[in-house]
């Protein structure tokens, strides 16, 4: 890897004129910009932008407001910030227009005469802070986004009333400067910087160089991207969370600093040891001060950093003393590049390894920093509330947040009732002590869509959102219609894949698990938190509904995951059904199950071609199109169709984690394993010998690994028709499958 630089006094000039357009943006965030809330206006309705006019609230004490009326023919929004002006716009669009805007399905059929509203609107927000994304969703969903799919989501941030959104995209450019102004040649660090699907786990400091090596010209293609993105979230009022350094540092550190005091770790998940560089060293400070600079130089600041030690790693010792000064001298660092620096700290440590951290370790290493200096993310409240069992957070300003998505697995799920009441009854319990903000951290985005609707509903309220009213106006809104039907069908939802009970996350199906004849595979968890039976009414209910000439793109997309679900879950029966008849020594048995199995995949893939939502093709050709040359589009494709099946090597214990229930993906990785399989146990029945399950487990590693390292082009465009195949599955499976399940 080479960079030319310019010469030194332009060098200077351009980093200068690069920060002063910086902190004009920072500095503007507190005031409304017009012209950016009013191309936002633009870019959700181009047709009628001229029908809103957009006028400037002042601000009020940190907490964002916005008013609506109709005056002169127009639809007046005011509001301090864009991203009030573009809440104000959206709730006009929901209670007014009757439109929805969400990942998947939109509407925004409007009628040619805008709807007046009959009295003025005034909302204000009972949180500081509206939080948004996951390191996590920077790879499982964001890897291969453009600025095109990036200005997109900004413009659903702004809707939906984000303002503080993770900021982490060209971090790796950042460190590539800061290493080389240290004299680390290209060489020491090429064995550093992971493949782009990996960026997640390698800012984490769990994994070194995975997928790569990482090609330059990604890192100057994504520091322009995070201009890009940085300049728009600014420019409507949000304020963005840069990284800071937690102590991750290449294994040639030692080298080029003999002295250094390093801690070795080790994430457990196949992947080689890191290095840690030990927050007692002046070394920490030292390089904690020159991240910092230099990405103060590139990209501004807003004084809000991003830093989690030891994710998923059990740090060297549990004694409050270690812990309290370790926290003091990360934030230590912060402060010396910047004296308003405040530290975002992501809660998921205290949840995901509570045997380690209990209340006393927790106290310490939140007590060395500030309450001021200091926000503590409860990054999945709605699964376990850590706020319960550490004080509140020991005074800090916390943030409650929804997580609901694991790994971007293809899933119907949530906490629904969780969700309506669960942020209102903390902000009003008098023990929640500084809640300042809600959020959504979910590992990946654009599935669900009904959970993040009904989250970020409480932006601009205080009280538990009335979830039955709630429903009937999302109905309304994502399908113009409120069918009864309909209603029936999402109360059903609500009670079954929306209960949020038994389970941590959404279930996954025994089709994407690695093939087995267990119930369950690694990774791949079958279990449901609803009788599978009690779903088959809604199918119903949405196919009627669809008979009926509902067919709008959120109905679409909400028939297609319905239908896919229920096909899902009928897959586990199927299963067991074979595998009863393969134990049983029934060859035609099992031959007419295994076939109906296959058969199954089949029609599934067939059924989510019908939508990009669920396609792998898009995913694949994004990947390829970031490269510049042969090779870089074969490593982003290498990256991209690892991440989703084995995560890592062929022996890596996380294959599947990521799985998806994509098409391309059934029939192309999940269908061939499968008969691959049967394959084996048809040999054994018709030969009467015992399968060879330990040689078919190598067997099947390898054709994964092959699999991951092919380059194979696949259908960018939905292919069919959603509700014509929906309901030609339904036609075939419906009886079938309630046959099943009474029958088990």
């Amino acid at each position: 890897m080479k960079i030319s630089f310019p010469a030194k006094a332009r060098q200077r000039r351009y980093y200068m004129a690069l920060f002063l357009s910086f902190c004009c943006y920072t500095h503007a965030a507190a005031q409304l910009n017009k012209a950016e809330a009013t191309a936002l206006i633009g870019r959700i309705l181009p047709g009628k932008a001229a029908a809103f006019k957009v006028e400037s609230l002042p601000a009020k004490a940190a907490r964002d407001s916005f008013e609506i009326e109709s005056n002169g023919g127009k639809i007046i929004l005011r509001g301090n910030n864009g991203v009030a002006i573009a809440s104000a716009l959206y709730h006009y669009l929901a209670e007014y227009a009757h439109c929805q805007i969400t990942w998947n399905g939109t509407n925004l059929r409007l009628p040619d005469r805008l709807p007046l509203v009959p009295q003025q609107v005034q909302r204000r927000s009972p949180y500081q802070y509206r939080y948004y994304l996951n390191y996590c969703t920077f790879n499982y969903s964001m890897s291969w986004w453009n600025w095109e799919r990036w200005e997109k989501e900004i413009d659903w941030m702004a809707l939906h009333g984000i303002n503080m959104p993770l900021a982490i995209t060209g971090e790796e450019y950042t460190w590539y400067l800061v290493y080389k102004d240290l004299g680390f040649t290209d060489a020491e660090l090429q064995d550093f910087f992971s493949g782009p699907a990996y960026f997640a786990w390698f800012w984490m400091g769990n994994l070194d160089g995975w997928g790569g090596p990482l090609p330059l010209s990604w890192m100057k293609s994504h520091h322009a991207l995070q201009v890009k993105i940085l300049q728009r979230e600014r420019a409507l009022g949000m304020k963005p969370v840069l990284p800071a350094f937690t102590g991750h540092v290449p294994t040639a550190f030692k080298k080029r600093f003999p002295a250094a005091k390093l801690i070795t770790t080790n994430w457990k998940n196949g992947f080689a040891d890191t290095e840690i560089l030990d927050a007692a060293d002046p070394l920490f400070a030292m390089l904690g001060k020159k991240f910092l600079e230099k990405q103060t130089q590139l990209y501004g600041t807003d004084h809000l950093y991003s830093a989690d030690t030891f994710n998923e790693n059990e740090p060297p010792s549990d004694d409050p003393s270690f812990l309290s000064g370790l926290s003091a001298r990360v934030y230590e660092g912060m402060k010396q590049a910047d004296t308003a620096a405040v530290w975002v700290m992501q809660g998921w440590l205290f949840y995901s390894d509570r045997k380690f951290w209990k209340a006393p370790q927790v106290e310490a290493l939140l007590k060395a920093v500030p309450n001021d200096k200091m926000i503590l993310l409860d990054l999945a409240a709605e699964i376990e509330p850590v706020w319960k069992r550490t004080d509140a957070f020991y005074g800090k300003p916390w943030i409650w947040n929804m997580l609901n998505n694991f790994g971007g697995n293809v899933n119907l799920f949530g906490r629904m009732e969780g969700a309506a009441s669960g942020p209102a009854l903390a902000l009003n319990d008098a023990s929640s002590g500084n809640m300042a903000g809600i959020g959504l951290t979910m590992e990946a985005i654009e599935q669900n869509p009904v959970l993040y609707e009904l989250m970020m509903e409480h932006t601009w309220q205080s009280q538990p959102v009335p979830l039955d009213d709630w429903l009937r106006k999302y109905i309304r809104n994502r399908y113009r219609s409120e069918n009864a039907d309909l209603v029936k069908a999402w109360d059903i939802l609500k009670h079954t894949v929306y209960n949020g009970q038994a389970i941590r996350d959404g279930a996954e199906s025994i089709i994407t698990g690695r093939p087995t004849f267990d119930s369950t595979a690694e990774w791949t968890r079958t279990r449901l938190n609803y009788p599978p039976l009690e779903l088959l009414p809604a199918w119903d209910l949405f196919i009627k509904a669809a008979a009926a000439g509902i067919n709008t793109d959120g109905f679409c997309y909400d028939l297609v995951d319905i239908s896919r679900q229920v096909l899902a879950n009928y897959a586990l029966p199927l299963q067991q059904r074979w595998v009863r008849a393969f134990r049983e020594k029934d060859n035609a048995a099992f031959n007419t199950y295994s076939s109906r199995y296959l058969a199954l995949i089949s029609d599934m893939d067939n059924l989510l071609a019908t939508r990009k939502d669920f396609m792998l093709g898009p995913w694949l050709s994004t990947a390829r199109s970031w490269g510049a040359t042969s090779a870089e589009k074969a490593l982003y494709e290498h990256n991209a169709r690892d991440l989703i099946t084995l995560w890592g090597d062929a022996n890596s214990p996380l294959h599947e984690y990521a799985n998806r229930q994509w098409s391309g993906l059934l029939n192309d990785f999940y269908k061939p394993r499968w008969k691959q399989f049967f394959q084996i146990l048809q040999h054994s029945l018709q030969t009467g010998t015992t399968p060879d399950l330990a040689a078919f487990d190598k067997q099947i590693r390898a054709w994964e690994w092959q699999w991951v390292n092919r380059q194979q082009a696949f259908a960018v465009s939905p292919q069919g028709n959603s509700i014509q195949t929906a309901r030609r599955l339904y036609d075939k499976y419906r009886t079938v499958i309630e046959e099943a399940y009474q029958n088990k």
